[in-house]
């Protein structure tokens, strides 16, 4: 009965869209592969009741193909049946999962941009690390533009060229690595920050940003960025802040994570996932978090919550 009741709770409606974001699922990948693939059967099975899946980055725990096969064949349930859009993490990138070197060979073996359909483009041809995806939903288009992890300053510049070309679209934006466990953006003195993985001895254009950076360079300077997503940080694994872009509207950010290492974590997260509806007519953005594994409402602080009064579009 709580199943049923969830998921009608979050059905879908014209006036919005509803949007499963699924966080670091790097600990199913090397440990409880059943868990995921829960997960994913479920939206499936769910499929009329979401527009769209967001996994945040952390794929995998140590970037090696066994690995990558059981998260490939998990997301292999909803391939047919609902929209998704993917994002590497550190762990999804360079030797052994360590970030050294931006290397995301095997993210783009599994999930390569080759799958990409629709409206769409790519910051470099050929290659899934960073792109936007043009998503209609009744009478509203939304982008959804996912970035790597640590975005090079070429990244960033090309994300804000692709923003204003799309001024008159809401983008929902999702990187592994932009808020802290303390609702701040990731910047100096944070654990975690992108800039101190071995990538982030880059210079110049390649030049890795933090949270704080992705809000200076592209997030506040555009007025139709609205919704920030992302994981990675540990701690209680979620964080929530809303500001004022340069616009004077209001930019909704949050961290999500439930992996292992995060307090009161078990078995790599319990299935934990993120429910988001976003309301156009009722000018509201309803968080909840919900395990179809357990299929139980996540009772913690911070997991569940409205925003309301939302100016959407400019």
């Amino acid at each position: 009965m709580l199943l049923l009741f969830v998921v009608g709770l979050y059905s879908c409606t014209s006036s919005g869209l509803t949007i499963a974001v699924l966080p670091d699922t790097q600990t199913y990948a090397q440990k409880f592969p059943h868990i995921v693939d829960h997960q994913l059967k479920w939206l499936d099975s769910n499929s009329r009741k979401f527009d769209y899946v967001l996994q945040l980055g952390d794929l995998t725990q140590n970037n090696v193909d066994s690995e990558w096969v059981v998260i490939r064949n998990a997301f292999n349930h909803i391939e047919n049946s609902i929209p998704y859009s993917i994002v590497a993490g550190n762990h999804d990138l360079g030797n052994n999962g360590r970030a050294d070197v931006r290397n995301s060979d095997l993210f783009n073996k599994y999930f390569p941009s080759s799958g990409f359909s629709g409206t769409y483009g790519l910051f470099e041809d050929g290659k899934s690390d960073n792109f936007w995806k043009e998503f209609k939903k009744g009478n509203n288009t939304w982008i959804i533009m996912g970035l790597e992890f640590g975005p090079r300053n070429e990244v960033l510049d090309w994300a804000d060229m692709v923003a204003k070309e799309h001024s008159d679209k809401t983008i929902i934006l999702f990187t592994h690595g932009y808020m802290y466990s303390d609702s701040t953006r990731l910047g100096e003195g944070d654990s975690w920050r992108p800039q101190a993985y071995g990538i982030g001895k880059d210079t110049g254009t390649k030049a890795v940003n933090d949270g704080e950076q992705i809000w200076e360079k592209l997030v506040k300077p555009n007025a139709n960025i609205r919704i920030v997503l992302s994981g990675h940080v540990l701690h209680s694994g979620v964080g929530t802040r809303v500001d004022e872009n340069d616009a004077g509207l209001p930019v909704y950010q949050l961290l999500q994570n439930y992996q292992e290492g995060v307090r009161g974590s078990e078995n790599g997260g319990n299935g934990y996932m993120r429910i988001m509806k976003i309301n156009t007519k009722k000018q509201t953005i309803n968080i909840s978090t919900y395990s179809p594994y357990l299929r139980k409402i996540h009772d913690g602080s911070g997991q569940n919550f409205e925003f309301r009064n939302i100016k959407f579009g400019r």
